[in-house]
């Protein structure tokens, strides 16, 4: 059949018709996308290096920076919009500790703990943070965290 001839079982034009397989395979691509895929969730091929871990923990917890600031914020939110938020902090969270016990190097895991615990107080999770905080070994990490937030000091 040629563009722009009337289709015999149809009756409609060749290019409606192409229009039509054309929107049906947009639908099905639109509607049937799998679910976004977060930093956190993807699956990491261990070893990874320690500098490769610590990006990657700086990445994730860039990522749950909305959500924790979303948690920490309860005005004018659903509870079904503050679970949302809130699980997705946990699953950012959890997984950036995981990466992180397995940092080999002092210093740089400590730096990536730091970047959680400034997460974890975005969120207002104070006793994960505190946890957290008592962690880090490095004395200019904890005192800089500590001008940085004062909670932690308690």
């Amino acid at each position: 059949m040629r563009v722009g001839t009337i289709d015999e079982n149809c009756g409609l034009p060749v290019t409606a018709i192409y229009a039509c397989q054309l929107f049906g395979a947009w639908a099905m691509w639109w509607f049937d996308k799998d679910k976004r895929r977060e930093v956190w969730d993807e699956e990491i091929q261990w070893p990874i290096g320690d500098i490769e871990a610590a990006h990657r923990i700086r990445e994730i917890c860039r990522s749950a920076a909305g959500s924790a600031g979303k948690i920490a914020d309860i005005a004018d939110q659903s509870d079904k919009k503050r679970a949302y938020e809130a699980a997705r902090y946990q699953r950012a969270a959890k997984a950036a500790m995981e990466i992180a016990i397995k940092i080999s190097d002092d210093l740089l895991r400590d730096s990536s703990v730091r970047q959680i615990v400034s997460l974890c107080m975005t969120a207002n999770d104070l006793g994960t943070a505190r946890i957290l905080f008592r962690a880090i070994q490095a004395f200019s990490i904890r005192e800089d965290l500590l001008d940085e937030h004062p909670m932690l000091r308690q």
